[in-house]
């Protein structure tokens, strides 16, 4: 009879039973898995989880290093030894129970360190001098022992490669946090009708708030709404944005597209009406965070400096704009750049300053403009490495090129935002330039599918390239 999760609790140690049951798998972590989501050994259900030695190695050295992922590293290895700290060096070998560890999970299996130095001696068919290897050696041993299935869990691409040639059977990403299974179901904040979109609504009931005018729609109509969801049709007349809605109606607020594309900020009109819903999400104070999504040269940096400019400078709505992005070599090198924090960040930060001066080339006098508006809007500078700790107050914050981040660095990021906060994350899933993430596994993908049913964030794909017509071929051709 299957013992309870209690009675299971009680064990200490993996008997035989449960080694060579069958439905049991075994999976192996690699470090990058533990430094992407330090509690990830609690994500496996009844499976076993196992940690060849060399993965302890590395974050022991990786966890005083002065990088983003040194902290990782540390609640990596305090969440292990709050597993493991009352089990015997036999049992830890075996397996503990990993419903000893408290917190709310659904880990019932075990977890067990392999101590893969050993395999030095037994083994000489492949060099055991690189961590990569030994962690490939701990699988094909592990294959050997024959106990059931037995899982490599690496988010680098190369790895998987070499584990699959040297003979490992089962390797895979770690997918625990990936929302969604192909980068097409990713939401796009809008959703355009076929043809009249009042053609197809027979039940209608509208009402009038001050300027706004809202219509209640049957949820058969639109069935599967979020909040904050822009609505058009191929008219090019209506558009609206999901205001609420229950079991029978869709609440929308009839926007307009007249409105929409009449609408200025900082001196910039919207080009098409994708930048005119995502000008709309931006402009509005009662949205916290806005998402933009799309290719390269769709207008998502420049749209989002114009609305922060156009609250901060002329309706004085936040005092600041912070603007920050991912740096993926930024750890190593900007301690030897000279200067201040804002001068380091410089080089990463071009995309800011290229399209402060789109928004000023018009001016008789544009360094003297560029000067006047850095201080006027009090643009601040920051790097990504340094946000935690802070409480950003009353400010706009513009984190460019997000995809490159995981949920859990981006977790870090908008939970420093406190009160009158706004943040705004933009990115490209085309440009990815990390190791470990994909289109799917990425943070901003993450986060896109984590806060779409989030009354107070808005997502927008603003489709088409408006840089320029070369830079529209080369996205459509290359």
């Amino acid at each position: 009879m299957p013992k309870t999760r209690s009675e299971r609790s009680g064990d200490t140690a993996l008997t035989t039973d449960q080694t060579l049951n069958r439905n049991v798998k075994h999976y192996i972590l690699d470090t990058n898995i533990l430094l992407h989501e330090p509690l990830a050994f609690l994500n496996f259900d009844e499976h076993n989880v196992i940690i060849p030695m060399v993965v302890l190695e590395e974050l022991d050295n990786i966890k005083d290093r002065q990088k983003d992922v040194s902290r990782d590293a540390r609640v990596a290895i305090r969440a292990l030894e709050e597993a493991l700290h009352e089990a015997s060096p036999e049992q830890i070998t075996a397996g503990v129970p990993l419903t000893r560890v408290s917190g709310e999970h659904q880990a019932e299996g075990h977890l067990s360190i392999f101590p893969d130095f050993q395999l030095r001696q037994q083994d000489a068919s492949m060099s055991l001098t690189e961590n990569d290897h030994r962690i490939i050696q701990t699988a094909l041993e592990l294959q050997k022992q024959n106990k059931g299935p037995v899982i490599l869990v690496t988010k680098d691409i190369n790895m998987r490669l070499k584990a699959k040639g040297a003979g490992v059977k089962r390797v895979e990403d770690y997918r625990t946090d990936q929302l969604i299974d192909d980068i097409k179901l990713l939401s796009k904040g809008f959703y355009q009708f076929p043809g009249d979109f009042w053609s197809q609504v027979t039940d209608v009931r509208s009402e009038q708030d001050g300027r706004d005018t809202y219509h209640y729609i049957p949820l058969s109509v639109f069935p599967n709404p979020f909040p904050n969801e822009y609505i058009t049709d191929e008219t090019e007349h209506f558009a609206a944005r999901v205001e609420s809605y229950d079991s029978h109606y869709v609440k929308i607020q009839d926007i307009g597209r007249e409105r929409l594309m009449g609408q200025r900020a900082w001196g910039i009109s919207p080009k098409n009406i994708y930048q005119a819903m995502g000008m709309n999400a931006l402009l509005d104070p009662t949205i916290d965070l806005v998402i933009l999504t799309g290719p390269a040269g769709c207008g998502k940096t420049l749209l989002a400096l114009a609305t922060a400019l156009e609250q901060v400078v002329e309706k004085g709505i936040y005092e600041k704009i912070i603007v920050t992005r991912s740096t993926p070599e930024i750890a190593e090198s900007i301690g030897f750049l000279p200067g201040t924090e804002e001068e380091k960040m410089a080089p990463w930060l071009a995309a800011i300053t290229d399209s402060l001066e789109v928004l000023h080339k018009s001016d008789e006098h544009m360094e003297s403009s560029l000067d006047y508006t850095m201080k006027k809007a009090n643009i601040q500078f920051k790097s990504i490495n340094f946000m935690r700790g802070r409480s950003i107050q009353n400010a706009i914050v513009l984190l460019d090129e997000a995809q490159n981040l995981t949920a859990s660095q981006l977790k870090t990021i908008i939970t420093r935002c406190g009160a009158g906060t706004k943040i705004i994350c933009s990115g490209n899933l085309a440009q990815i330039d990390s190791y470990y993430l994909t289109p799917l596994t990425s943070g901003l993908t993450y986060l896109v599918e984590r806060f779409k049913n989030y009354h107070g964030s808005a997502t927008m794909n603003l489709n088409g390239v408006v840089r320029s017509s070369l830079a529209q071929y080369a996205e459509e051709n290359l």
